[in-house]
């Protein structure tokens, strides 16, 4: 009888200690099946970026359109965008930001200055990338700008050397006396690109004349008094000189008045010569840097303003034909 009490005893005790063995087993992938559930979940983040541009025209295109492909290599399907065009018009930024606020995206694509300054004004938490701005510490009013802004905002510069562009004017001309600088005074990166690029020319000798329109409706007689009194006449990179060039060059050419334009959208339009970028790479480097902020690999308040890695030196063919023009060494044609 003792034997087998003794035996039944320890058959127990064996009974209790598989099943106690089997428990841990069974516990062990419930936690791995909550980590892959985790994975998963990360994995299957989905965005959507707001994209204010602030006019159709085919620098901002591209910038928007390199930001985009960005994005997309980098999330597929799991980014989407809502891409919205102010057609020019400041309070209309005002009401596309105020809206992607409402929305609650997770990040903010500003196209331009305007663009930028709304969104600012919009929110201090979303994050904000600006692209094809000229100078962040002009658009926003820091003093001092140390290419950090610190908040929640940061992003990529269009600006081409302006002493270089300056440089372009006597390579050219090296003959005129007077040049004009037109420009929109609604824009202030306009006017820091003029007041650099004039005191430059100035060094190099030249009279220079400010020829400021405020908007559509007076610029076409600011356009021809600098044609009356220029011999050359400088447009900077300014977004409604991208969208009227037209008006520009249907007085500036027949007067026989060349233009050296601050990117290659306005040069293709009514200018001769340029410095130019790509905005489509410029995008491209926005878009990265938005991948960046929205996986949580960088702090947007850190990321320093980003710039254009080469310049290249285009002519406008046709306008250069009609004006006689000999296009010195070292330009490449715009297509």
């Amino acid at each position: 009888m003792n034997k087998k009490l003794l035996a039944l005893i320890l058959a127990g005790v064996m009974t209790l200690g598989l099943t106690a063995c089997g428990g841990s087993q069974e516990e062990a992938p419930a936690e791995d099946s909550g980590e892959e559930a985790s994975a998963q979940e990360s994995s299957g983040a989905t965005y959507t970026v707001g994209i204010c541009q602030y006019a159709p025209h085919a620098a901002l295109d591209a910038a928007t359109q390199g930001f985009q492909d960005a994005l997309t290599e980098a999330f597929g399907d799991a980014v989407k965008f809502d891409l919205q065009n102010a057609a020019g018009d400041t309070p209309t930024c005002a009401t596309i930001a105020n809206g992607f606020v409402s929305a609650g995206v997770d990040l903010i694509l500003a196209n331009a200055t305007a663009p930028l300054q709304a969104a600012v004004a919009a929110t201090s938490d979303i994050p904000i990338l600006g692209t094809s701005v000229t100078e962040y510490g002009v658009a926003l009013g820091i003093s001092d700008f140390n290419g950090v802004v610190g908040t929640n905002v940061s992003g990529t510069s269009d600006l081409a050397p302006l002493s270089e562009q300056a440089a372009m004017v006597q390579e050219w001309f090296p003959d005129a006396k007077n040049v004009g600088l037109l420009y929109c005074s609604a824009e202030p990166n306009s006017q820091y690109q003029v007041d650099t690029v004039q005191a430059e020319l100035e060094k190099l000798g030249y009279t220079c004349t400010q020829y400021a329109f405020s908007d559509t409706n007076d610029m076409a007689s600011v356009t021809q008094n600098a044609a009356d009194n220029s011999d050359v006449i400088y447009v900077p990179t300014d977004n409604t000189c991208a969208n009227n060039a037209g008006v520009i060059d249907n007085i500036c050419r027949p007067a026989g008045v060349p233009i050296i334009a601050g990117e290659e959208g306005i040069c293709g339009g009514c200018g001769v010569a340029t410095l130019s970028i790509s905005y489509y790479d410029l995008g491209v480097t926005t878009g990265e840097m938005a991948v960046k902020i929205l996986t949580g690999e960088a702090d947007i308040s850190e990321m320093p303003i980003e710039y254009a890695p080469q310049f290249t030196k285009k002519y406008n063919e046709a306008i250069c034909a009609d004006l006689g023009l000999t296009v010195p060494e070292g330009y490449e044609a715009i297509a």
